[in-house]
């Protein structure tokens, strides 16, 4: 492993950061070097690839060439003050990466602001609430920024990948997820000065049920059609029925980064009809939840959103109000 960039960094070795590999693959976990105080790899690019040693046959990346033989580990930390970097897919977890804000204008976005939340650990635990689901109990380690990773061990037979925040199956804002294809700065590194620390010392747990629902990935996507509203009568209706067929519209064309608070909004929207009885509450689930998972949402969540939002709009629009 050594070579590469290793040559030129001209640092010196920390036993520190040679302990904090040799117990990651005491756990079974590949590790790879990552560069003095950073979080980048600290191996050579495929554009500068000598195609020597590992590479021989073609470029190994960080995720090949990330090992749990402690002699491989021995001579490569022998280099100098490396940081540690773990491969979750080889290692077979799931790491939740529970950010925290970067600067005063970095807040949550309505969806989550509602909910009083300030940071990734808030988001998790919203979602454990509405999910009605406890707050998971694993291995923690508190980031050089003041976030969590907590690790599990990823689901047999579930392919699972890396994601982020809200975009595409992502848990949430300043909700990130390590995986196949993903790695984490390991506990015992430093990054900018700041170092990575277990706070909660106990192998992972296995992933939940619910939260690798969530993560999987999508279905393929069902063809949203139009509803034609079932209730009829009174003088509001024609116009609720137009409400019904505008707000599944704009649910299921919801691009990325938008589709759960058009969703929650939607809902809350016409929640004011169900209300004063123009619209059947079935029959907005229903058309909402057509239009939810044709853009892409899980199942499970597009329910819970719509529950969720319906209740709040009908507890705040009481029964006979005007549309």
């Amino acid at each position: 492993m050594a070579g590469g960039v290793w040559k030129d960094l001209q640092v010196t070795a920390q036993p520190d950061l040679l302990a904090a590999a040799l117990a990651c693959i005491h756990r079974g976990w590949p590790v790879f070097p990552l560069r003095p105080n950073n979080k980048r790899p600290a191996l050579h690019h495929e554009t500068r690839c000598p195609r020597t040693g590992p590479c021989t046959t073609g470029h190994a990346g960080w995720e090949q060439r990330a090992t749990t033989d402690p002699d491989v580990i021995q001579r490569a930390w022998q280099h100098g003050p490396y940081n540690v970097g773990l491969a979750t897919g080889p290692a077979g977890l799931l790491v939740v990466d529970l950010d925290v804000p970067k600067h005063p204008s970095d807040t949550p976005p309505p969806r989550w602001a509602e909910h009083g939340v300030s940071d990734g650990a808030d988001v998790l635990a919203a979602l454990c609430e509405q999910h009605q689901q406890p707050y998971p109990t694993t291995r923690a380690v508190r980031t050089g920024s003041g976030g969590a990773h907590l690790y599990f061990t990823a689901p047999p037979g579930l392919a699972l990948r890396n994601t982020r925040g809200e975009q595409g199956n992502g848990l949430g804002w300043k909700v990130d997820t390590r995986a196949g294809g993903g790695y984490v700065v390991a506990a015992g590194s430093v990054v900018e000065g700041r170092p990575y620390t277990v706070e909660h010392d106990t192998g992972p747990a296995p992933l939940p049920g619910w939260l690798a629902d969530l993560l999987a990935p999508p279905a393929s996507r069902p063809v949203w059609q139009p509803v034609k509203p079932r209730s009829g009568g009174g003088s509001g209706h024609g116009y609720a029925a137009a409400a019904l067929l505008n707000e599944t519209a704009n649910v299921a064309a919801a691009g990325e980064g938008a589709r759960n608070w058009t969703l929650t909004r939607a809902a809350r929207a016409l929640g004011r009809f169900v209300a004063n009885g123009t619209l059947a509450r079935a029959e907005v689930e229903d058309a909402l939840k057509g239009a939810g998972e044709a853009c892409g949402l899980p199942a499970r969540d597009v329910t819970a959103t719509i529950t969720s939002a319906l209740n709040w709009s009908i507890a705040n629009n009481p029964r006979g109000a005007a549309a």
